[in-house]
């Protein structure tokens, strides 16, 4: 059984994890933003009898106190899956906004994920990183350039890390969701209407939401988190498994084909 750290465990894919590797009977340490979380967490997993099994904190990574706090307790697995998403046109969004992405999905977890295996390799643990990318870590769809491209960021930091710390028997791993109903994609679809002006902005409004609408509305734009969750599940505690896990086939294959289109793409 192992201990496992999760970043974004409130909601979505991180909560829904928790709760299923708990009843595995793994020690799950989940960690959310912001302090009102914490409670009805705690209260949910009371609920489901799993109190000796979880322990809810908050760990805000904007926070260098909650990271030092973090850095002291004991785990075998740091999975970082907390994250938010910038969506809109690449040439029209502010740049501001498109450092804040960074800062979250990529500066931070790195903070966190350095601190944490300098721990190991100083104690000699031979510990397991998890990076929560998505299918969008492999390819880019237009109007979803800001985030995915923090997802090919670790991607690649993972891809290195990897290959980096090898040598001292810690493991590093990505889980690849396609777009799955948790919510996180169909509120990332909603942030560029809070900057996204028409009487500034090339791109109209409408056209940007009957697209996203669109998307959501296919089958592959609204797909039951259920099945990411029980593979999520299998994959953060197991000690074998591929580098890179997308989920489902179907996008793997999508993904597969891209990439080799990808030699060929002409402007």
């Amino acid at each position: 059984m192992k201990t496992i750290l999760i970043t974004g465990a409130g909601s979505g894919f991180g909560k829904g994890a928790a709760i299923g590797m708990a009843k595995n009977g793994h020690n799950i340490i989940a960690t959310v933003h912001v302090s009102s979380q914490v409670t009805p967490l705690r209260e949910e997993v009371e609920v489901l009898g799993l109190s000796d099994k979880i322990r809810v904190e908050r760990l805000d990574l904007t926070d260098q106190y909650d990271i030092k706090q973090a850095l002291k307790w004991d785990f075998d697995i740091l999975w970082n899956n907390a994250g938010m998403g910038e969506a809109g046109p690449v040439w029209e969004i502010p740049v501001d906004i498109v450092r804040k992405n960074y800062e979250v999905n990529v500066f931070l977890p790195l903070v966190l994920t350095q601190g944490v295996v300098q721990k190991w390799v100083r104690e000699g643990k031979k510990g397991k990183v998890v990076f929560t990318s998505s299918m969008g870590g492999l390819f880019t769809p237009a109007n979803w350039g800001t985030y995915v491209s923090t997802k090919h960021a670790l991607e690649s930091l993972a891809e290195a890390m990897q290959q980096e710390l090898a040598a001292y028997g810690i493991k590093v791993q990505t889980i690849n969701p396609g777009a799955y109903y948790t919510g996180y994609n169909e509120t990332m679809a909603d942030n560029p209407f809070r900057w996204l002006d028409d009487e500034v902005n090339f791109t109209k409004r409408a056209d940007l939401r009957k697209g996203f609408d669109d998307f959501f509305a296919t089958p592959e734009g609204k797909m039951d988190p259920k099945e990411m969750i029980d593979r999520m599940i299998d994959i953060v505690p197991s000690d074998e498994g591929k580098f890179r896990n997308v989920v489902p086939k179907v996008i793997e294959d999508m993904l597969k084909e891209h990439q080799l289109k990808a030699w060929e793409n002409t402007i």
